[in-house]
């Protein structure tokens, strides 16, 4: 046998082992990779998996069920987020690398810098790497024995306030009824103490017996029973004097113009699973308060209060020892609206009793200074949790005190005429002294219109524009609109805004002239003249509208937030200078002239312009309906004050009739005092 035939073998065994033990050497994990593997566990929050990564030394100085336990409860407490970190090996001392991370947190960023020390072990027959754990690792400048308080700082709400800093929206306080068990008396007094609050507040027995049974109770505590409005002065005199029951003060976001301005202001309510879901990664948490409706909603962003959290950390006798982490609290923005509580309150004043809605406006600015919606409804019991019962009588009943009628839209009957006339008047289809002779009181353009006869209420043989307006003549207005032409109608209308949005923050329903634009029908086309057909207009819109006929002819554009800035216009030039002081001297003869629709509005010594609209709603000609009641008015002598009312279902009560002595009141209380 050859010598080298022998050695053969023996080398290529030798070669194998090598090439093993440098692939196994080239599949160990390094202390780098080992860091973040263990912090790939850290980032997900797993502290399960964390534990396993610690040496055998660090495991011996925690056990895994309290590594995991303390973890969880911090991190919890901290509200501990994403984690980002950098792992840097240390070239010169092998099994150290360098830790940078931040952690978020409620309290703002938690920065780590540590060096981290990591050993060899051979566990299960593998050689690996272990941390080194100790507790700084869970927060900085932890030790065994150092506990974490995490502190809220509070902050507080944006307010509501109108234009002479009146609030509408604030925070203040409401009061917590409470029982003391020990001072209820003898098991009958308590029944009947039980019994007396069950038929004040609408709290159920159950619920009052379940809150004295919870295990934290004893014969000295406060326990809570319900909060209510401060303002019931009554009722909380009539509670507190029973045996046992007291009150105690609690912040609350309180509505002082309650009923008056509910739809306007809305209301908040604390946060739900549902909103949260809504609102992720904004901040809010389970104890958060958010706006539900109104201005609190649709101002949430800048109302809205960000609390701010101290992370402490204290020794182990709970002395303050540091501050880990801090962030300041941010008070929400206040709102100051045009709004004026006193014109606010004077038409609630006038509407509260029916359903109906009330828009006023200064027409030279454009300042809204009064939305208001009828019926209504407190906000206050909203916000501190209204019963299911008075909820469900709100939402039952037949006059729909939850619906918000000025953001609506809505047939506007005669109070649309003027603007029929401006398009007229533009395009030369009327002359305003012409006479129109027109006999009795129904009209028809010719036989294909069967049925179907425009009416008026007077019976003037011949009729021009402003006595048209002044007496509401509707087949005047019918003649008119056919002499413009539908698509003219249709097309010139866009220039008021029909079609759009109103350039406001509060979102209102666009105004419609027809369902789909179009106004190609004879019969249409002559009922949109007078404001029937299909024309939907919002009251805010129709404001926006009469405006121009104090601005020359153009259309002011509205303000809901106090500014210092000049006013502007939304629609310039819609109709002429002239035409504009034309049509505004006939809508002063609908209140001066004792003929006119509204000359019970009549104010001796405020002269007054407008128009009245009684729109009908029936399912057939001349059978009775359901009609609402309008009327637009301003003064207009430096006229500061234009008021839109439409009250509902005023067919028995005389249409319009009962509208408008409600305005001339508003007048007299706001201007005329």
């Amino acid at each position: 046998m050859n010598k080298y035939q022998f050695k053969l073998p023996v080398l290529l065994i030798i070669f194998a082992v090598l090439l093993l033990t440098l692939s196994s050497c080239g599949n160990q994990p390094t202390a780098k990779d080992r860091m973040e593997d263990y912090v790939k566990a850290w980032q997900k929050q797993d502290f399960s998996k964390m534990y396993n990564f610690l040496s055998n030394q660090s495991q011996k100085s925690v056990s895994k069920t309290d590594f995991v336990s303390r973890y969880k409860r911090i991190y919890d407490a901290i509200e501990a987020g994403k984690l980002k970190t950098s792992i840097k090996e240390n070239t010169k001392k092998e099994g150290i690398v360098q830790l940078n991370a931040t952690l978020n947190t409620v309290a703002g960023p938690v920065k780590f810098s540590q060096s981290v020390q990591l050993k060899e072990e051979k566990r299960k027959e593998k050689q690996n790497w272990y941390v080194s754990w100790k507790p700084s690792m869970i927060l900085p400048g932890m030790s065994t024995g150092s506990k974490i308080r995490v502190d809220t700082l509070a902050s507080t709400r944006g307010e509501i306030v109108d234009r002479n800093g009146k609030p509408l929206a604030i925070n203040g306080t409401a009061d917590r009824i409470d029982l003391i068990p020990g001072k209820m008396g003898s098991d009958s007094d308590k029944a009947a103490t039980i019994k007396k609050l069950t038929e004040l507040l609408g709290v159920s027995k159950e619920q009052i017996n379940q809150a004295l049974a919870a295990s934290w109770v004893k014969v000295d505590s406060l326990v809570p029973i319900t909060t209510i409005d401060a303002s019931k002065t009554k009722l909380v005199k009539d509670v507190t004097e029973l045996p046992g029951v007291v009150k105690t003060d609690v912040a609350s976001r309180v509505y002082p113009d309650k009923n008056a301005s509910a739809h306007l202001t809305g209301y908040v309510g604390k946060m739900t699973a549902e909103l949260l879901k809504e609102h992720p990664n904004e901040g809010y948490n389970a104890n958060s308060v958010i706006g539900k409706t109104g201005l609190e909603l649709l101002f949430e962003k800048q109302l809205r209060q960000h609390n701010g959290a101290a992370i402490l950390l204290l020794d182990p006798t709970g002395a303050a020892a540091g501050t880990i982490a801090k962030k300041n609290p941010v008070n929400g923005k206040n709102i100051q609206l045009t709004i004026d509580r006193n014109v606010q309150d004077a038409l609630y004043g006038q509407l509260k009793k029916d359903a109906g809605t009330g828009v006023a406006i200064d027409p030279r600015n454009g300042d809204i200074l009064g939305l208001v919606s009828a019926p209504s409804y407190n906000p206050n019991d909203f916000v501190l949790g209204i019963s299911s019962s008075e909820y469900q009588k709100l939402s039952n009943d037949k006059e729909q005190p939850l619906r918000n009628r000025f953001t609506a839209a809505s047939a506007p009957g005669s109070t649309f005429k003027p603007l029929t006339a401006a398009i007229a008047l533009t395009h030369k289809a009327i002359s305003p002294d012409t006479q129109i002779a027109i006999s009795g009181s129904k009209w028809q353009e010719n036989s294909s219109w069967g049925d179907y006869y425009v009416t008026r209420v007077n019976h003037d043989p011949k009729v021009n524009l402003q006595t048209a307006l002044f007496k509401s003549d509707n087949i005047y207005f019918a003649q008119a609109a056919l002499k413009i032409g539908g698509s003219t109608f249709a097309s010139d209308v866009k220039k008021f805004g029909f079609g759009e949005s109103l350039p406001i923050e509060y979102p209102m329903r666009k105004s419609t002239i027809s369902n789909d634009g179009k106004l190609d029908s004879e019969s249409l086309l002559a009922n949109s003249g007078y404001g029937q057909g299909q024309v939907s207009v919002n009251p805010l819109h129709l404001s926006l509208i009469y405006s121009a006929f104090v601005n020359d002819g153009s259309m002011i554009k509205p303000r809901l937030i106090k500014t210092n800035n000049p006013p502007t216009f939304w629609k310039k030039n819609v109709m002429s200078a002239g035409i504009a002081q034309l049509l505004n001297k006939d809508l002063i003869q609908v209140v001066d002239n004792s003929s006119g629709t509204a000359h019970d509005a009549k104010i001796n010594g405020l002269t007054l312009a407008g128009k009245t609209g009684t729109p009908e709603f029936k399912q057939k000609q001349g059978e009775s309906g359901r009609e609402n009641g309008w009327f637009v008015a301003y003064n207009t002598d430096d006229p500061k004050l234009m008021v839109t009312m439409i009250v509902e279902n005023t067919e028995k009560h005389g249409g319009s009739h009962y509208v408008t002595p409600k305005v001339k009141k508003v007048f007299e209380q706001i201007l005329n005092k």
